[in-house]
């Protein structure tokens, strides 16, 4: 098995994937995070096409489509014949289908498989998993994802980046209404905190007032899912949403939002929306700690 990309979510996804046992080729732009593997067993290289050559599974978890693109061209002639190729990137809809139409003309399996969860999901192996591709090729990559997480296939191949987009749908959403009910607590003279907690249990409850609502209290904005990967998910929704004919206003506002503290905090986690509500409300910010932003 190769695995492309050994970032912030490649890193522990791929380490799973070696105490699980299976043998694993790792390859990066930038060599030394792949080298903390070795030590777990992982065979690394400077060369995709070594990395490709003998796997019958190629994993990539890359920033973004146009990346994939580069280092999917550069594996191109390595693949094995009958090999299959998980994207596991979060990419246009468009781009998957690309890749998927390439690749099978060369006799290669595809699936997107973009993932929800963030580093402590890949860590625990509790990512939510979207694929797209042909039930074949689910099957056979199955055993494999579900070591990462709970897999499930939505449709064929491009489809896995439709549910991401409708997962950062939510997600961002609900980021951006947690920051601004914490304002309106502060602002209102209420203790943000205390106000959380009295809110938990009730029908605003979610994993993201939970975890995320803390570190906003915290002012903790190290990654994490990060600001710039927030925004490209969003403006990719708005992509597929006119490809569809759709108009996503609440989505544009979201869109905006991230788009208004890339030059701030684009490394920063996506629980930075709070840093983009305060901005529009000059001198009332939540808490009192100094903020931690990468």
């Amino acid at each position: 098995m190769a695995f492309l990309g050994i970032g912030l979510m490649g890193k522990p996804m791929a380490m799973r994937l070696l105490n699980a046992g299976h043998a694993l080729t790792a390859w990066n732009r930038t060599r030394a995070k792949a080298e903390a593997l070795a030590v777990s067993g992982a065979l690394v290289t400077d060369d995709i096409a070594t990395a490709v050559r003998e796997a019958d599974l190629v994993i990539t978890m890359l920033e973004a489509g146009p990346i994939v693109r580069d280092v999917l061209e550069q594996a191109y002639d390595s693949l094995k014949p009958g090999a299959l190729v998980i994207d596991m990137s979060s990419t246009r809809q468009s781009e998957a289908q690309e890749f998927h139409q390439q690749l099978s003309g060369r006799g290669i399996g595809f699936i997107d498989a973009p993932v929800s969860g963030g580093v402590l999901g890949a860590e625990a192996g509790t990512l939510a998993i979207m694929a797209g591709g042909s039930e074949e090729h689910y099957l056979r990559a199955e055993p494999v994802l579900s070591i990462l997480g709970r897999p499930t296939r939505v449709g064929p191949a491009g489809c896995g980046q439709i549910a991401k987009l409708c997962n950062q749908l939510i997600v961002g959403g609900t980021l951006c209404i947690v920051a601004e009910a914490l304002m309106l607590a502060q602002a209102g003279g209420a203790d943000p905190s205390a106000v959380r907690a009295a809110i938990r249990g009730g029908f605003a409850e979610s994993r993201i007032l939970d975890v995320h609502g803390q570190r906003m209290l915290e002012r903790n904005f190290m990654p994490g899912g990060q600001v710039k990967s927030q925004a490209k998910d969003l403006e990719n929704a708005l992509v597929a949403a006119a490809a569809g004919g759709l108009s996503l206003p609440v989505t544009q506002l979201l869109t905006d939002l991230y788009r208004s503290i890339l030059d701030l905090a684009p490394n920063a986690d996506q629980a930075a929306a709070l840093l983009a509500i305060e901005r529009l409300n000059p001198g009332i910010r939540v808490g009192q700690a100094p903020d931690q932003l990468p």
